[in-house]
């Protein structure tokens, strides 16, 4: 059984309260999470996002057939918005490190947080989709000689790759909005 114990706490003196001392103090964030918007390891995801669904995109878009299946139509277009979401957040990121700032303004971070929410689960749905038709093709119809399907599968892994790097810029960002 445990019991409390009470360890004494020096008091410092105060120092004089000067108005004009106390209103130029600045203001400081008590918590900042590593991997939010205007941040090195937010510009890392960032960037992350944007090569896989870039690559999820071209890999899709260079087979000739998959105009004809609406998930792989899905998973193009879920890439395309993921990539013009990725690479505007790439720039702002680039921006706020270069001015050695952070976007602390809420609806900034309400934005940031709703758009990687929106986007990332797009990319989910859509990668699970193409995932789907692509287990029908090879696996239930073994039809896998007269499909791309090595290109299918290279394309759904790399939304997946996407999502996997989408997940925790979301979750930072909603952490950093709540701290707020």
């Amino acid at each position: 059984m445990s019991h409390p114990a009470v360890h004494p706490v020096d008091v410092l003196p105060e120092p004089p309260a000067d108005n004009a001392a106390a209103a130029a103090a600045p203001r400081v964030r008590m918590k900042d999470f590593p991997g939010v918007a205007g941040s090195p390891c937010g510009l890392f995801l960032r960037l992350a996002q944007s090569f896989f669904a870039i690559g999820a995109c071209l890999v899709m878009a260079t087979t000739s057939d998959f105009p004809s299946v609406s998930a792989f139509c899905f998973l193009v277009a879920a890439s395309g918005l993921q990539i013009l979401w990725s690479l505007s957040l790439v720039v702002l990121d680039i921006y706020a490190i270069s001015v050695k700032r952070k976007f602390c303004k809420r609806g900034a971070l309400i934005l940031f947080t709703a758009g990687d929410m929106i986007t990332s689960t797009l990319i989910f749905s859509a990668a699970c989709a193409s995932a789907g038709i692509t287990v029908l093709i090879d696996n239930d119809l073994q039809s896998c000689s007269k499909n791309h399907c090595v290109q299918f599968e290279t394309s759904t892994g790399m939304a997946f790759m996407t999502w996997f790097f989408c997940l925790p810029s979301f979750l930072l960002n909603f952490l950093s909005l709540n701290s707020q």
